[in-house]
């Protein structure tokens, strides 16, 4: 939520300065170019910081997990095999408007709970891996799709 709140606090200048038509092309190409990277279809590094959360904030009791859940939460600290995070960021900077953009961030959280949720609960024998690994030329168009699907009707609605 702090990062859909400075988001959407930045976004307010180019969604007042730039008209509707120039932010929803601007976005359109972003999703386009995407969605091809996610279909395997083309190939461009995506804005990351590739390290982990260092150790170090596990003893740190309390304050660790929440360090620890902010700095993975934001992307602050953490590998990005996807895309998708940033046309969501991208998206509030310029078409959703301040009060949806939570909506956004929500949507973002549920996602990235998902992954370690399911792995956890999958089995503690590493075959989640194997299942993702045969899954994932199919998830990753469709979670592709479903996003930027769901970003345009956000912007077309708000």
């Amino acid at each position: 939520m702090a990062v859909a709140f400075a988001a959407a606090a930045l976004g307010a200048l180019p969604q007042v300065l730039l008209p509707a038509p120039v932010r929803g092309t601007l976005f359109g190409v972003a999703a386009l170019a995407v969605l091809a990277r996610e279909c395997g279809l083309v190939r461009f590094p995506v804005p990351e910081n590739a390290r982990l959360v260092p150790e170090r904030v596990q003893h740190l009791r309390q304050w660790g997990a929440l360090q620890f859940g902010f700095e993975m939460g934001t992307g602050m600290c953490t590998y990005s095999p996807s895309a998708l995070p940033h046309l969501a960021l991208l998206a509030v900077v310029l078409v959703v408007p301040f009060g949806p953009a939570f909506a956004v961030a929500a949507g973002f959280a549920a996602g990235r709970l998902a992954m370690p949720l399911l792995s956890n609960a999958w089995s503690d024998d590493g075959d989640w891996t194997a299942v993702w690994s045969r899954s994932e030329p199919v998830v990753r168009p469709v979670l592709a799709l479903a996003t930027s699907g769901s970003l345009a009707a956000l912007m077309l609605v708000a």
